[in-house]
């Protein structure tokens, strides 16, 4: 952006204008679509051994690749210097400091694949570890600095099922051979169609050498890895069954032995458990474990177990809340956790006996595209807290929460990009559901230089999830849309995650349903301030949001024009094409859905498309296999059967998460406001 402002000005005085005489007006004042490739936010924080410097990734957006760049700076707490550590064109990732502080290890692309680099923080010598086909994972130190542990895809042979295809002669140009698929998960969304083999952990000597692989099987073994305090075993979670697939939610704690390879179970717990980590004194094994009940929306729970006795202790079931990521303490004598709760993302510690100090830290702030919660920390020796800030109108910056309480924002890392902009404020709004009665957290970003005696177009932004929350958090998207001259308001209708599991679970094998009635009561809240222009009413939503889109303009006229981006239309097609079909049959259908097809019809936005009338758009990633573009087919192809004004944008090479590349992202808002402006009238004066 900076060399694009250059070669503006250099044109200007090519032509004779000077800066003295140069209208400062003339210079724009609220943001663009090209200010979403000058945003950056920090992540993955972590504490040099002293705990006085913090390092953290810093993602900018390549205008040049339309990627997100990420590279290693730090910040040192005594005098507030900021500087890179590692920072060129290669992206920097996971990376990881061993015990002693003396060495990091991280993955680089920068011989054009993603290869294990160790780091000597003595001398900044760096050195290449691996020359791998697939990039690693789950980067572990062993307590002594001497190896480190990573997971890997490791491919398998599938023999042919037919096997007298004549040979080829030379120089001929055949078809592609057929792909035989015989596995459950085949393709994922964001990966495409799966090649045959599993994720394995390794072991690889720091001083060079050749990566060992340790687990082996029909099934992936991966995830976090932690080394027992001798450095003899590597604890680690899977389902290590041939059926695994079958079983979205299965799952026990492992231990594999760093020198035979012999893999032992340690949990044998109902329901599955992830995310081991021993602490410091190696005395606890802490981990996540969820009562699974085949509901939509369940939170699991810290769970520890005494590594001798094997003894267990569920910490956090008091809380009712999703739990994020935890780290131990320095002392072995507590946790310190994120949770969700009311649209936030929160911070909290939580004693071995189970006792549970919210701590006044709320972190966000790395979610571009729209309102989600999000964010990390990490945990000083000292107690100290690093942070990302969640706030409503600029994406995160690093933040610290010190032992005694001090709170102090480290990095500054958009006033250059967003400081001299007008942005969208952002109101709280709370409504009370007209069903019966619950409070629906809502927010609202006002234009710039908003006039509450003027009346604005106003879009209704609904979250994907279902089981997902929205927040008071800075969105592009969202910013986007006020700077047009939107009223914009996004909010938590049941089923949302952050507010427990009774709440989550009110569209348990009813979605949707009164959802739909709190967001229209949002609608209405807004409505009744007295500055949105009721005729030009806007919908739209992604995923979950789209199936809510699609299902209010089944419902009502109200709307001007609504854009549904990836949705499911059609339950039974949903659950027999979606990558994930195995968990969506299991938990959001109350059986096998040839078994319920009447039900899931009856909650499927097809079965209302006659009742549509609004100008709908459709918009999908071709490569979406989470809610398959074949979804959105169906709706549009309805839609222009009976003449609804009707357009579908397909984004090539997109999958799910359409905003992952900024040109996607701008993609997306610009064609959202372009259908809208195209139904928009004239201002009810």
């Amino acid at each position: 952006m900076l060399a694009i402002r250059k070669v503006s000005l250099a044109l200007a005085l090519f032509t004779g204008a000077t800066a003295a005489s140069a209208d400062s007006s003339s210079l724009p004042d609220t943001l663009s679509y090209q200010d979403t490739f000058n945003l950056e936010y920090p992540a993955s924080p972590f504490f040099l051994s002293d705990g006085g410097t913090v390092v953290y990734e810093r993602r900018s957006m390549d205008i040049m690749q339309d990627r997100t760049h990420s590279s290693l700076w730090q910040v040192d707490l005594k005098t507030q210097s900021h500087r890179p550590l590692l920072a060129n064109n290669a992206n920097i990732r996971q990376a990881v400091l061993s015990d002693d502080g003396s060495k990091l290890a991280y993955i680089s692309d920068e011989g054009g694949s993603a290869q294990l680099y160790v780091r000597y923080m003595d001398s900044g010598q760096s050195a290449r570890l691996t020359n791998l086909t697939h990039s690693p994972g789950s980067l572990t130190w062993s307590h002594d600095g001497r190896h480190i542990a990573f997971t890997l895809f490791t491919p398998a042979s599938q023999p042919p099922l037919f096997k007298d295809m004549p040979q080829k002669p030379n120089g001929a140009s055949w078809a592609e051979p057929a792909k035989l698929i015989e596995k459950t998960q085949y393709r994922s969304d964001g990966a495409g169609y799966l090649p045959e083999g599993h994720q394995q952990i390794y072991i690889l000597p720091v001083s060079g050498g050749t990566p060992r692989q340790l687990t082996t099987g029909n099934f992936p073994n991966g995830g976090s890895l932690s080394f027992s305090k001798d450095d003899q075993w590597i604890y680690f979670a899977a389902d290590r069954e041939e059926d695994y697939a079958l079983r979205p939610l299965g799952g026990d704690i492992f231990r594999v032995n760093t020198q035979s390879a012999a893999v032992e179970q340690i949990t044998d717990i109902a329901g599955p458990e992830y995310a081991p980590s021993l602490s410091p004194d190696g005395k606890w094994l802490a981990f996540v474990q969820l009562n699974d009940r085949k509901l939509s929306y369940q939170t699991g729970d810290i769970m520890i177990m005494h590594t001798e006795s094997g003894k267990t202790r569920r910490l956090t079931s008091a809380l009712d809340r999703n739990i994020g990521g935890f780290v131990w303490a320095d002392d072995s004598d507590s946790l310190v956790f994120s949770y969700l709760d009311e649209g936030n993302n929160r911070l909290a510690r939580v004693e071995l006996d189970g006792d549970i100090d919210k701590l006044d830290i709320t972190i966000g702030g790395q979610s571009m595209g729209r309102p989600y919660t999000s964010g990390e920390f990490a945990l000083s020796k000292k107690g100290d807290i690093a942070f990302t800030t969640a706030t409503m109108t600029t994406p995160a910056d690093l933040a610290l929460h010190t032992r005694r309480g001090k709170t102090t924002t480290l990095t500054d890392l958009n006033s250059d990009a967003l400081g001299h902009l007008k942005l969208a404020q952002v109101e709280t709004i709370n409504v009370t559901s007209s069903v019966d009665e619950r409070n629906i957290d809502a927010w609202i970003a006002l234009p710039p230089d908003f006039d509450s005696s003027k009346r604005y177009p106003m879009i209704l932004e609904i979250h994907g999830g279902p089981h997902a929350a929205y927040g008071p958090h800075f969105s592009m998207e969202v910013q986007l849309m006020a700077a047009k001259g939107y009223v914009v308001v996004w909010s938590n209708p049941r089923g949302s995650s952050s507010y427990g599991e009774d709440f989550g679970n009110l569209i348990h094998h009813n979605y949707p349903s009164e959802d739909y009635n709190d967001l229209m009561d949002v609608v209405d809240a807004v409505v009744a301030k007295g500055y949105v222009d009721t005729n030009n009413l806007f919908i739209t939503g992604g995923s979950g949001g789209g199936v809510l889109t699609a299902w209010s303009v089944g419902k009502t006229d109200r709307f001007a024009a609504a854009v549904v981006a990836k949705p499911v239309i059609n339950w039974v097609s949903f659950a027999l094409t979606a990558d994930a079909y195995p968990y969506f049959s299991q938990y959001w259908m109350e059986a096998m859905p040839w078994e319920v097809a009447d039900k899931l019809w009856d909650r499927s936005p097809l079965s209302l498309v006659g009742n549509v009338k609004t100008p709908t758009m459709l918009l999908t990633g071709e490569s979406d296999y989470r809610t398959p573009i074949s979804e959105s087919e169906q709706f549009y192809q309805a839609l222009r059967l009976q003449g609804v004004d009707a357009a579908m944008v397909r984004i090539p090479g997109a999958s799910h998460g359409i905003a992952s590349r900024p040109s996607r992202l701008i993609q997306k808002v610009g064609n959202i406001l372009a259908w809208f402006e195209r139904y928009k009238t004239t201002q009810d004066k």
